[in-house]
């Protein structure tokens, strides 16, 4: 099969691609044959060695992706070949074989149906954005219904899931972006206001936008440049996700203790088994009743890996990257 083989940490052209031995599944386990594999930033942080976490070398990159039971190893019973499914999970540690392949062993845990009017590129869109909107969201931020988010960030594949999920589950979500064509992408998928986080005074049309109150959640894809800006438009009791950051910032820490305000670290990293059983029984329910339609921004050849992780961390994000296979 065709794989992309890491087998030393650097730039992008590390990541080469190969023709390797197609895996067996062992018991317990469910080849798949993928379709599309999403492609994260996080990846790119774990190819260049600037991430904490490390897999061994070689090893495939990519957690996320869809496709096809290709066969099932002895004791799995409800997956057949034919079955589409979305992945999400991580082996890397166990077997350094990752999701941009034509072939992935998964174990049981990793899979979850995937609806026939759901694409595999949408598909490979959902693990690693879905879930951590929905943690941040309701794990970390304990969003409810009738609150107020604020996604810092829209437009990407974390942002677009964020305003999704917002509006499936009774929050007023509203976000910003830096086009106009993402501007216009996020007010599609239900937010109830979007703004163009490059003018200068957007913050004040945020507050104009909750009558002076502010937001309940924000969640922030760039700490770096956001963090002190968010603390000074939530409401009392405000909660501030960081779900992505680049570097160091100096935050005004009376804006939080004004508001008995808390600032929220995460990691999907950091997820528990049962936290993940609960994310995905609600992503899949979201994609089967239609609330959740993942928005894929491009797509790409495996051989063009390196090319998508150089796109993952450009500006200007719109939807998911995924490589079709």
């Amino acid at each position: 099969m065709r794989a992309i083989i890491v087998r030393e940490f650097g730039k992008p052209d590390v990541m080469k691609l190969e023709n390797v031995p197609t895996p067996a599944p062992g018991p317990s386990e469910v080849l798949v044959r993928i379709r599309a594999a999403g492609v994260n930033p996080v990846e790119a942080y774990i190819r260049a060695a600037t991430y904490a976490r490390k897999p061994n070398l070689p090893y495939t990159p990519g957690t996320d992706a869809a496709g096809e039971v290709e066969s099932a190893g002895a004791g799995v019973t409800d997956f057949k070949h034919g079955d589409r499914v979305y992945i999400s999970g991580d082996n890397l540690s166990a077997s350094g074989a990752g999701t941009y392949a034509e072939y992935a062993v998964c174990t049981r845990a990793m899979l979850h149906r995937l609806p026939p009017k759901v694409s595999f590129a949408q598909g490979a869109a959902m693990g690693v954005p879905y879930a951590t909107a929905y943690r941040a969201l309701f794990h970390r931020a304990a969003a409810k219904a009738g609150e107020t988010v604020l996604v810092h960030g829209a437009t990407g594949g974390v942002g677009i899931a964020a305003i999704q999920i917002a509006r499936a589950h009774g929050l007023t979500a509203i976000g910003t972006g830096g086009t106009d064509r993402g501007i216009a992408v996020v007010k599609e998928q239900g937010a109830t206001a979007v703004f163009n986080h490059k003018e200068p005074n957007y913050l004040d049309q945020v507050m104009q936008a909750t009558d002076g109150r502010g937001v309940d959640v924000v969640l922030e894809m760039a700490a770096h440049i956001n963090l002190d800006k968010d603390l000074s438009i939530l409401a009392p009791r405000g909660r501030v996700v960081v779900i992505g950051n680049r570097g160091r910032i100096e935050i005004d820490a009376r804006q939080a203790m004004a508001r008995d305000a808390a600032i929220l670290g995460m990691t999907l990293f950091n997820v528990t088994p049962p936290e993940l059983v609960s994310i995905h029984a609600a992503l899949v329910a979201g994609l089967a009743n239609g609330s959740l339609n993942p928005v894929v921004g491009r797509e790409m050849s495996l051989g063009d890996a390196a090319r998508a992780h150089e796109a993952v961390l450009e500006p200007g994000a719109l939807g998911k990257i995924v490589l079709v296979i």
